[in-house]
């Protein structure tokens, strides 16, 4: 007599990460009104496991206030997770936030979510192109 005893398999989680840019338009160095944009963040999973999206803190290392650069003139924003402005994105540590999701949906469906971004008002800056790189890492 032969027995055979199978234990329970889990497949291994995967998820994939993409994101648009934010374009902020031109920047008036005279006006009183903040820029703002936002951005979209898509990832899917395979199972649905708890996950959470963080971003990095880019050009200036901090979040306090990112920047962005042209050469060595700098022109500050901040990545947000609500559309008040209210909550620093970042990779949770000190005041930041990240995005989380307990129960994301599986089999790849496609999940989006929004970052919203803000180019405070007063900065006296050069006329020129200003940009910054953020990482977004899903962890899952």
């Amino acid at each position: 007599m032969l027995l055979c005893w199978a234990a329970p398999a889990e497949a291994a989680n995967t998820c994939t990460i993409s994101a648009t840019a934010i374009s902020f338009g031109s920047y008036d160095v005279f006006s009183a009104t903040a820029l703002t944009g936002t951005g979209t963040i898509t990832f899917a999973c395979l199972q649905s496991k708890p996950i959470t999206v963080s971003l990095s803190a880019g050009n200036s290392g901090s979040y306090g206030t990112r920047n962005l650069n042209n050469g060595s003139n700098t022109l500050q924003y901040n990545l947000y997770t609500t559309a008040g402005l209210t909550s620093v994105w970042g990779d949770g540590t000190g005041s930041t936030a990240v995005y989380s999701d307990s129960a994301p949906p599986k089999n790849n469906v496609n999940v989006n979510v929004t970052v919203f971004a803000n180019v405070p008002a007063g900065q006296d800056v050069v006329a020129g192109t200003y940009t910054d790189s953020i990482i977004a890492t899903i962890n899952f």
